[in-house]
């Protein structure tokens, strides 16, 4: 392979960039595989989930830190319409500082965790923590790393399942691109049932994008731009987050980003815009919600020069103008699924502003201020019975059940 991306495979090697270009070319690859992985695997899942789902008062919290925070925003307003049920995105950063809040019920509970490594501080913690205060807990860890604590710790335990991307899932670049999408589509088809019509679609979508958009992508960066705003609605502002992060992260921070929906972009935050501002709008698929994506590009339209708006969408319509960025022949595909063909322009403007900056996409970082896997937190332990304050008066009523014991190695309290 003598390109990539639109640039010479030499070219990416000498400038620090051959490793994030591949992962970010590779994910077609990488989703038809997973899409055989989990059809593989499904009666497996199954016999781990559907007895979970069953239980009407099952509540199901989707977890992560940075970017695999991410992949529970993107997945909860789309599993909450397919199994009409509670299901809420917590990163493990919110647990981990506060477990008592997050876990507030104790109702049954699935966790699931998604992590690229499954090693950074907060990822084995969470599990422990929720297995502490919660009475029953069950957990679900989506990872690409088989070697890692996160994975070890909830394999081959009654409690828990581990669900294994494919190797190359494992990103080696800093940004996470290929496990960010390879475990939203995990999580999707785990949760919603395997779909090989939906991933061929998808991995089909993003071949077009790759082959289209990175010209488009550089041309953005040589305007230099400072700061860029990423807008989307519903469950596209769990990728609008992501958009901003990846770019944040492979600039080393030069080019500032905010993430925020198109009806919240009014109050206040709509006082970033300036001559130095890219917008990019991300439409849904839903005919209602897209409504407030397109009200919000055409009163930007009237603020924000031609050059300076980039609206992305796979509906039907979209405007012709060279601005357009079409994701094709996904127009009718649910939010979350239209993330992943949808982030890959993300990742090509984060990869091409990093590049335009001089810097080194693989590691924006060579002097070790930011870390590809996170280090330095300490965890800290909570008391043998945490729902008693500073003067031992119950903070709830716990019913007393004689032989109960917190088993943490398992991951639930048993009986």
């Amino acid at each position: 392979m003598s390109a990539l991306l639109g640039h010479d495979v030499d070219h990416l090697r000498r400038h620090g960039a051959l490793d994030t270009s591949r992962e970010i070319a590779q994910q077609p690859a990488v989703w038809r595989e997973i899409g055989r992985m989990t059809a593989e695997s499904e009666a497996t899942t199954t016999a781990f989930l559907k007895p979970l789902l069953e239980r009407p008062d099952l509540r199901i919290v989707l977890t992560g830190a940075g970017t695999s925070a991410y992949v529970g925003e993107v997945l909860a307003p789309s599993l909450r319409r397919s199994l009409g049920r509670r299901v809420e995105a917590v990163a493990t950063t919110d647990i981990v500082a506060d477990p008592l809040a997050c876990f507030a019920e104790d109702v049954p509970t699935l966790l699931v965790s998604f992590a690229r490594s499954g090693d950074s501080p907060e990822s084995v913690t969470a599990t422990e923590l929720a297995s502490q205060v919660l009475t029953d807990c069950w957990h679900l860890v989506v990872t690409c790393n088989e070697h890692g604590r996160l994975a070890a710790r909830h394999a081959a335990t009654p409690t828990g399942q581990v669900l294994l991307l494919p190797e190359a899932a494992n990103d080696r670049g800093f940004a996470m691109t290929s496990s960010f999408t390879g475990m939203v589509l995990a999580g999707l088809l785990a949760l919603g049932g395997p779909d090989d019509a939906l991933v061929e679609r998808l991995a089909t979508a993003a071949e077009q994008i790759l082959a289209t958009r990175p010209a488009a992508a550089a041309d953005l960066a040589a305007r230099g731009y400072s700061r860029i705003v990423y807008l989307g609605s519903g469950t596209l502002h769990g990728l609008a987050r992501e958009s901003a992060l990846k770019v944040m992260e492979l600039t080393a921070g030069r080019v500032v980003a905010l993430s925020e929906t198109a009806l919240a972009f009014r109050h206040g935050p709509k006082s970033v815009l300036d001559d130095e501002t890219l917008v990019v709008s991300y439409e849904s698929n839903d005919p209602y919600t897209s409504r407030y994506d397109r009200d919000m590009v055409a009163e930007l339209r009237r603020v924000v020069p031609e050059q300076d708006l980039v609206t992305v969408s796979g509906r039907p319509g979209q405007s012709l103008r060279d601005t357009a960025w079409p994701l094709p022949d996904v127009g009718d595909v649910d939010d979350a699924a239209l993330v992943l063909p949808a982030v890959i322009c993300a990742q090509l403007i984060g990869l091409h502003f990093s590049l335009a900056l001089g810097l080194t996409p693989d590691n924006p970082f060579p002097g070790g201020e930011v870390n590809r896997v996170v280090q330095g937190a300490i965890m800290h332990s909570l008391p043998a019975n945490p729902w008693q304050d500073r003067r031992g008066v119950p903070l709830r009523p716990i019913p007393a059940r004689t032989g109960d014991r917190t088993d943490v190695s398992s991951g639930a309290r048993r009986r």
